[in-house]
């Protein structure tokens, strides 16, 4: 008789060793190797042994001879997740849906299946953290459609396979795939192990019954999907939601899909009723922006392919800290030392004996390299305490900045210039208004304060 064996397995990228070691080889990560049990394989029968147990061969087809059928997206009702997700869910398709707790995972999929209730689809609710009467009190702000959808409250991933096979549900959310329990395997819910048996038998249902499964899934307090990393290449579709709980303002990313892009992003805003979709945000930023104090620019910033206009704050404070603090909220703080250092080298703005803040307004994340020139005014106009403002309204900027000082083009330059002259912001410092580096930005971006003082 076989006996059983045990291996370890990282908890963090899922490394397989056959001992135990303070630290995993794969990610390098310390005390993360866990024992599970180790699967007996059982030797082929025949004269060859474990070698002669072939599988038959199989006939390729070429790309062009296979069918590829027009499959209809299901539209969940919400604007903003049907545009990341590429049009809505496919029918089939395994969506892993990440963030933080309290940011709103539970409520916008509770939304989403009551809309699709609403529409006459099949739906199915299955919640392993929170008891059927919980999810109840959740459901009662977000309308009555909400109310129709069938709940089950389980954690055995026999019983919800067997549950979505037997119902046949359009769509299916486990909410959260981190706690269902798989009873053939050893490991605590929420191991290496388990979410990725858990994950792969919710595939193979996903796949057999053209069920669309949306799981919940848990994050790090790094911000990254807990979790093996098979995982995120097993789903179809990963999506995360990020935000401050102490922000009203959401924002939601595709990090990757297989059925639509991943430079789309939806933005939303967390009221009494639930999860509303900002059609518009652009105009919330724009008019909560403080023209007339220092340190306020308007970025022209792109979250996919729509434009968004958001306001760069900076502060600039003496200090006698050495070194002095550089915090930065809403964008990269690595990105924030580069432009600092390219400011003081070629802009002859000095901040180092000086604490320096920059914060992105309303709690929206930017990342891409096109807010540079917005960050360096902000910081300059902070520095010199003079605000940049150009008929009672806001400078807008965009721009890359390079290390040696130039201005670099950056995307969709039209589009954000089209967002910008909609609010009135019709003079925006870009790299294509005859600006080759930054000291010359600086100096456009103060003489417009100047001749706008000297009108007043």
């Amino acid at each position: 008789m076989a006996r059983a064996k045990t291996h370890h397995v990282c908890s963090a990228c899922g490394h397989e060793s056959a001992k135990w070691l303070g630290r995993c080889p794969g990610c390098e990560e310390w005390g993360t190797l866990v024992e599970e049990a180790k699967p007996v394989v059982q030797a082929a029968s025949g004269r060859g042994g474990v070698g002669s147990a072939r599988g038959s061969a199989l006939t390729p087809v070429p790309l062009s001879q296979v069918e590829a059928p027009q499959v209809a997206r299901l539209r969940t009702g919400i604007g903003e997740l049907d545009r990341v997700l590429g049009g809505g869910l496919v029918p089939g398709s395994l969506v892993l849906l990440g963030g933080s707790p309290g940011i709103g995972k539970s409520t916008i999929v509770t939304s989403a299946l009551g809309n699709l209730a609403a529409a006459g689809r099949g739906t199915l609710y299955v919640s392993g953290e929170e008891s059927a009467a919980q999810v109840r009190l959740r459901a009662e702000r977000l309308g009555p459609s909400a109310l129709a959808v069938p709940i089950v409250a389980e954690t055995d991933l026999d019983a919800v396979v067997a549950t979505i096979e037997a119902e046949r549900p359009d769509v299916c959310v486990v909410d959260s795939v981190q706690v269902l329990h798989a009873a053939g395997l050893t490991g605590a819910p929420g191991s290496v192990g388990q979410v990725r048996e858990v994950a792969g038998r919710l595939m193979r249902v996903a796949k057999t019954c053209g069920v669309a499964i949306v799981l919940v899934g848990h994050v790090t307090k790094e911000g990254a999907l807990a979790g093996p990393r098979v995982l995120e290449h097993l789903v179809d579709c990963v999506l995360s939601f990020e935000g401050e709980r102490e922000r009203t303002y959401r924002t939601l990313r595709a990090l990757k899909n297989r059925f639509g892009s991943t430079n789309e992003a939806g933005v939303f805003e967390m009221r009494d009723e639930g999860l509303v979709e900002v059609e518009d945000a652009s105009a919330r930023f724009v008019a909560e922006a403080t023209p007339r104090a220092p340190g306020s620019v308007i970025l022209c910033s792109m979250e996919g392919s729509r434009p968004l206009l958001v306001e760069v704050q900076a502060l600039v404070a003496p200090t006698e800290l050495v070194p002095p603090r550089r915090m930065a909220n809403g964008i990269d703080r690595n990105r924030l030392a580069l432009v600092l250092a390219v400011l003081t080298r070629h802009g002859g703005i000095a901040v180092g004996g000086a604490d320096v803040f920059v914060s992105v307004a309303g709690g929206v994340r930017i990342d891409e390299p096109g807010a540079d020139l917005a960050i360096a005014l902000a910081i300059a106009s902070a520095t010199r305490g003079t605000p940049l403002a150009s008929n009672d309204r806001p400078l807008a900027a965009f721009g890359e900045i390079g290390l040696t000082g130039e201005i670099r083009h950056v995307a969709h330059p039209d589009r954000r210039l089209s967002e910008a002259s909609k609010f009135g912001l019709g003079d925006v410092l870009h790299p294509g208004s005859s600006l080759p580096d930054l000291g010359a930005a600086l100096r456009a971006g103060f003489d417009r304060s100047v001749g706008q003082q000297h009108a007043a």
